[in-house]
């Protein structure tokens, strides 16, 4: 693989996107429905992109199924090289990724008008089911300066995620979390939890270990010099990212030193992914399908395949095609991805892969139980987890695992990070703690048991932060049958309603009876509507007496279709027994939909 000046200066920021967001049931159809365009239709900006402003080097192209191109490489090698001669630019079959996708290199030098010719090619070709660049992703952390009494994350009532009330119940036992992340730094305090992984980084310019793809997991360092990353990127100092990660979900534990993982009894298998300047979608697509138990040409099988997988990493844009089926498999594998929402303060529609399908996407919340400042928000974050705020001290982040060097390993050490980087491996350690506890869950219920017994949030949070802050106590103990909700007794209307556009609202009613007293602190609101651009859409809550809480409010920026989600509300004034109404207006011209149904989890 090649290392040229033009590679490293492609390594810059998070990586663009390409694609609409998939639901987890498209078929290669639908994908072909979504994403094929005619020839001569003019190729979307961030079709060309491998990071904002960047013309892409390389493209992930998924065949249909039944092609010669989906089962052979030689097919899949000439397919490349007629569109070569087709657009005059170099096209080059470079490696089957484990989903079947087909990776592609395109040469140095080309402007994002080449690359446009490109994906128009295969985009007009009907054997294509889809065409997306290889982009590049970034650690999703703002780390800071530099054991259990610190970890306020862990225990504190009130922003807390009442971790140690589970311990007596599961302690993670028997689970394996893949870190897809930076790779893993030796420490004391991880060793005797750590197993195989994977070094997946195939550019040597990113993996700055002076090889590809190998066994080796070990994190050498991804610090890098002023203007390396991009001109006008200062300089960073190695961030032992994925070992900081590592050690809340699973440090050793009642060893009298350094940090409590939250899911101890569980093992971490580092796979690395991102190295200098960030990491592509292409070795991230193989991470996770090999991490799951899939299969990935030239890579030995995974003897450590993960039941959970914490990707604390994302990039913008939309979920690509290529990616969200390697999350699909893996989910249906029966492993559960987990990801950061990401910390742009933005709408994590904008953001992947947290926008993807078959994720639990998590945002991060400070230690008063508020969304962090930097963590991303919306209808597609699934829950809420602490990843600290260090604006007003170190001690209000989250404390973990970390290595001294700057630039290369030094002595272990431990550290305080914030980010939505930090949230996610506290839901990754709480699915651990989940599936030890009820192996049988598959990876639909246990996103259903964790936001159903999440608490109401403490603090505020203005466009959506899932359904609530995450109870490590309550969920366990709902899921070994000792108390909590598991699901909760369901009410549901599947009377489909059309949404007119930029016109009047839409009721549709359920009438609750059976529930005595008050409605909860966290009363699920699942709603599943289909609609074109859901940014019109404003969409409220009615109690039996009238009272209207607003689960959606009208967003400019809010472009992507549909709205399939979960809302928590806190109804505990309101009494249960009565009429419910869910309320949905379009705001504005243009765009048309229905709401296909919506129900009450009690």
């Amino acid at each position: 693989m090649r290392t040229s000046p033009a590679l490293r200066r492609k390594l810059i920021s998070v990586a663009a996107t390409s694609a609409a967001l998939l639901t987890a049931a498209s078929t290669a159809s639908a994908v072909a429905a979504q994403e094929t365009v005619s020839q001569g239709s003019a190729v979307p900006a961030a079709q060309t992109e491998a990071a904002p402003g960047t013309p892409a080097e390389r493209l992930i192209v998924g065949y249909k199924s039944g092609t010669a191109e989906a089962r052979s490489n030689p097919a899949a090698e000439a397919d490349a090289a007629a569109k070569g001669e087709k657009t005059g630019e170099e096209v080059d079959f470079q490696r089957r990724l484990g989903t079947g996708a087909a990776l592609v290199d395109l040469g140095d030098d080309l402007t994002k008008a080449d690359v446009a010719d490109v994906v128009a090619q295969y985009r007009a070709d009907p054997q294509v089911a889809y065409v997306v660049p290889d982009r590049l992703n970034k650690p999703k952390a703002d780390p800071n300066d530099t054991e259990y009494t610190k970890q306020w994350d862990l225990f504190e009532s009130t922003a807390g995620m009442n971790v140690p009330g589970a311990w007596a119940t599961s302690t993670g036992t028997g689970v394996t979390v893949a870190v897809i992340d930076t790779g893993y730094v030796a420490h004391t305090d991880l060793a005797a939890n750590i197993v195989g992984g994977y070094d997946f980084i195939a550019d040597t310019a990113v993996s700055v270990d002076g090889d590809g793809r190998d066994s080796n997991p070990a994190d050498p360092g991804d610090y890098y010099a002023a203007n390396e990353c991009g001109s006008g990127v200062p300089a960073s100092n190695s961030s032992w990212h994925g070992t900081h990660v590592a050690g809340t979900i699973a440090a050793v534990t009642n060893n009298n030193k350094g940090v409590a993982g939250i899911a101890y009894g569980a093992k971490i298998s580092p796979v690395r992914v991102l190295g200098k300047c960030g990491g592509y979608d292409s070795d991230i697509i193989d991470a996770i399908t090999w991490a799951s138990g899939g299969t990935v040409s030239g890579v030995p099988a995974n003897s450590n395949v993960a039941k959970v997988i914490n990707m604390s990493l994302g990039g913008d844009g939309a979920c690509t095609s290529a990616t969200q089926s390697a999350i699909t498999a893996a989910v249906n594998r029966g492993t559960t991805v987990v990801v950061a929402a990401g910390n742009e303060s933005d709408n994590v529609a904008n953001h992947s892969p947290g926008n993807c399908n078959n994720v639990i996407s998590v945002a991060a919340t400070n230690r008063t139980g508020a969304k962090a400042s930097y963590s991303n928000y919306g209808s597609l974050v699934d829950i809420s987890a602490p990843g600290g705020q260090t604006s007003t001290g170190t001690a209000n982040g989250i404390l973990s695992t970390l290595n001294s060097g700057t630039k290369t390993p030094s002595s272990e050490s431990y550290a305080y990070y914030q980010g939505t980087s930090m949230a996610t491996p506290h839901i990754a350690g709480l699915v651990a703690l989940v599936k030890s506890a009820n192996s049988a869950l598959t990876p639909a219920q246990i996103e259903t048991a964790i936001k159903n017994n999440a608490r109401a949030l403490p603090g505020a949070c203005s466009g959506g932060c899932g359904a609530g802050l995450a109870d490590a106590a309550r969920t366990v103990q709902a899921v070994s049958g000792s108390g909590g909700s598991t699901g909760g007794t369901t009410f549901t209307n599947t009377t489909a309603v059309p949404i007119p556009d930029n016109g009047s609202a839409i009721e549709s009613s359920i009438a609750v009876s059976g529930r005595s007293g008050n409605a909860p602190t966290a009363l699920k609101v699942g709603v599943d509507i289909t609609h074109t651009y859901r940014g019109d859409l404003v969409i409220d809550l009615l109690a039996p007496d009238g009272t209207a809480y607003r689960l959606k409010a009208a967003s400019s920026s809010d472009s992507a279709d549909n709205v399939s989600t979960t809302y928590s509300v806190n109804a505990s004034a309101e009494t249960a027994d009565g009429t419910w109404k869910l309320r949905v207006q379009d705001t504005a011209a243009q765009d048309t939909g229905k709401l296909n149904s919506w129900q009450l989890t009690f």
